[in-house]
C-alpha cells in the first residue's frame, strides 16, 4: 500500500553487515525502516582475502525490490554507502576482472615503506592530506604492481565499492568526491586527482573515472535490473550521497556551531572536526591525521582509530572457543572488572588483522610490562578504557592542531549502543557526551537524496532535520582524577609501546 510523504532507499554497507534502509520524509520529520538485513561475509581463498562483491550486490536487488513493494512503488530514489579505499577493476567490456581484495588483507604489509622511497612521506602527505594507513588505495595499488597483477595489467577502470555498486545498478562509471578522498590519491585543493602523483607511482590516470559532488544523480536503474527484479522502469534516480559511510554519518551529526568533536562509532572510530579548508601541517602529519571530503564543501579533518573491532574480534575469538557471549553480556563483565588494568594503544599494527584478537592483546601487554588480562571482563574492559582514552589524546591533539575549544563530543552510529564506552568516553575526555542517532549513515544518506531531489536546501536544514526527529542521550563526565590519572599511564604507553 502506498504510504503518504517521501520514501528513499539508503544501502549502507559496513564490515560485517549491510542494510537497505527505508527514509520516509513528511516535509519536517524523517523516519526510518530496515527493509532488510544481510551479514558482510569475506572469503579468504589461496591466502587472499575478499570481499564477495556477487553475493552483496545480490542483496542489495532483493533489498531494492523489497523496498519497491513496501512503498506500492512510491520509491523517490536510492543510494549507496560504503566504507573507504577499497576497489574494483574492470576490463575493456565493464566485467569485473575479481573479486575486490578487502583492506584487512596482509598483501600491503610493508607497503609505505617502499613507497616512501617513490615520494618521501611528508612529501606524500603535502600532496594528499591523507593520514598513513597500509590499506589506502595508493599503497594497494603499489602492492599490486609489486606483484605483478594480471587484473591491474589489463584493467581499463577502477571503481571504489561504493560507486562499483552504483555501476552495477545504473552501467554508470563514476567516482563520488568523498570516497575519492580516502586514497591518498586526490588533490585535496582541487578536488581533482592528481595525475603527477600516479604518474609517479606508474598508475595509469585512464584507470580513474570523472568526480562528482555528493547529492549528484547518477543515473537511473538500469533495465537490465529493474525487467530483473520485475518492478517495473520508472527511471529511479541512483544518487550519490556522501559514498563513503563516514562522510553520510557526519552529514547526519545534529550538532550547530563550531565547537564540538563528532565519533562516528563502528568498527572504526572516526574522531575529528568539520573544517572549512584541509589541515595540512607539520603537526597534521606527526599526529598522522587525515583530511577527507565532506558535504556542503567542508573537510572532515580526523582520525582513524580501531574502535569497536577490538571488541568484535575477541568476541569471534570467545566463540571459537565455545563461549558465546552477547555485547551486553561482554559489556556487563567489563562493568564488573577490576578498572585500570592495563592498557593498549588500539592503533598499534598488532590489532589489524590478527589470529587471536585475546592473544594480540595479550602479547601487547606482555611486551609493554603490563599485566596480562586472564578472563574475558577484564579484556574486554582494558579494550573499552584504552579506546576512552584514545579518543582523550585525539581530543587534545585536534584542539591543538585547530585551535578551537571543544565544549561537546557527539557520537553516532552503531557504538553508541555501548553506554558503558560512552560513559568511559565522557569520563576519559571530561566533557558531556551527547549520543545520537545510531543509524547516522544511512540519516545522512538520505539527506543528501533529499538535497539532490531539491526537497531540502542544506545541510543545516538537513542537521535540523536529524534534530526534530531522533533523540540524544546525554553522558556527564564522572570520576575525573581517576581518569586523570589512567591517562598519564596511557600516554607512557603510546611513547613507549
Amino acid at each position: 500500500m502506498q504510504q503518504r510523504g517521501l520514501h528513499l532507499l539508503a544501502f549502507d554497507l559496513g564490515a560485517e553487515s549491510g542494510r537497505a534502509i527505508l527514509g520516509r520524509f513528511d516535509g519536517e520529520q524523517l523516519g526510518l525502516d530496515i527493509i532488510r538485513r544481510f551479514p558482510n561475509r569475506p572469503v579468504t581463498v589461496g591466502g587472499t582475502t575478499y570481499w564477495n562483491v556477487l553475493g552483496l550486490f545480490q542483496e542489495m536487488k532483493e533489498g531494492l525490490a523489497q523496498a519497491v513493494h513496501h512503498t506500492g512503488s512510491g520509491l523517490e530514489s536510492m543510494a549507496v554507502d560504503t566504507w573507504g579505499v577499497d576497489f574494483g577493476l574492470l576490463d575493456i567490456n565493464g566485467l569485473l576482472l575479481s573479486n575486490p581484495v578487502h583492506y584487512r588483507d596482509p598483501h600491503t604489509e610493508g607497503i609505505m615503506e617502499e613507497a616512501f622511497k617513490i615520494l618521501p612521506k611528508e612529501q606524500l602527505f603535502a600532496r594528499t592530506g591523507n593520514q598513513f594507513m597500509r590499506f589506502n588505495t595508493l599503497f594497494q595499488l603499489l602492492a599490486l604492481t609489486k606483484g605483478n597483477s594480471s587484473s591491474l595489467a589489463v584493467a581499463k577502470t577502477l571503481l571504489l565499492m561504493p560507486n562499483l555498486f552504483d555501476f552495477f545498478f545504473t552501467g554508470r562509471r563514476v567516482t563520488e568526491a568523498t570516497i575519492a578522498s580516502t586514497t591518498q590519491m586526490l588533490d585535496p585543493h582541487t578536488g581533482n586527482w592528481d595525475d603527477d602523483l600516479l604518474k609517479l607511482f606508474e598508475i595509469e590516470t585512464g584507470l580513474l573515472t570523472e568526480i562528482v559532488a555528493p547529492g549528484t544523480i547518477i543515473g537511473p536503474v538500469s533495465e537490465l535490473v529493474t525487467r530483473e527484479l520485475g518492478i517495473g522502469s520508472k527511471n529511479m534516480p541512483v544518487i550519490a550521497p556522501a559514498s563513503h559511510d563516514t562522510g553520510s554519518a557526519i552529514a547526519a551529526v545534529p550538532a550547530s556551531g563550531e565547537n564540538h568533536i563528532y565519533i562516528s562509532s563502528g568498527t572504526w572510530s572516526l574522531m575529528g572536526m568539520e573544517v572549512q579548508e584541509p589541515i595540512i601541517t607539520k603537526k597534521s602529519l606527526t599526529y598522522n591525521f587525515t583530511n577527507e571530503g565532506g558535504v556542503g564543501g567542508r573537510y572532515r579533518f580526523l582520525k582513524n582509530i580501531m574502535g569497536l573491532w577490538l571488541i568484535q574480534q575477541c568476541k569471534r575469538s570467545f566463540e571459537r572457543e565455545g563461549r558465546t557471549y552477547t555485547y551486553d553480556d561482554l559489556t556487563a563483565m567489563a562493568q564488573d572488572a577490576q578498572p585500570f588494568g592495563m592498557f593498549v594503544d588500539p592503533d598499534a599494527d598488532d590489532f589489524l588483522n590478527p589470529l587471536d584478537m585475546p592473544t594480540a592483546i595479550r602479547e601487547f601487554c606482555r611486551r609493554t610490562q603490563q599485566p596480562i588480562p586472564k578472563d574475558a571482563g577484564t579484556l574486554i574492559r582494558c579494550c573499552l578504557e584504552s579506546l576512552a582514552l584514545k579518543y582523550r589524546w585525539t581530543a587534545e591533539r585536534l584542539e591543538e592542531i585547530t585551535d578551537r575549544r571543544v565544549e561537546v563530543i557527539h557520537i553516532v552510529g552503531g557504538g553508541i549502543q555501548n553506554e558503558l564506552l560512552c560513559q568511559f568516553t565522557a569520563d576519559a575526555v571530561g566533557l558531556p557526551v551527547l549520543t545520537g542517532p545510531r543509524e547516522a549513515t544511512a540519516i545522512g544518506n538520505v539527506l543528501m537524496q533529499l538535497m539532490a531531489l531539491n526537497k531540502i536546501d542544506s545541510i543545516q536544514e538537513g542537521r535540523q532535520i536529524v534534530r526534530n526527529s531522533f533523540p540524544v542521550k546525554v553522558y556527564e563526565p564522572k570520576h575525573k582524577g581517576a581518569w586523570d590519572d589512567a591517562y598519564g599511564g596511557f600516554c607512557q604507553l603510546l611513547v613507549e609501546g
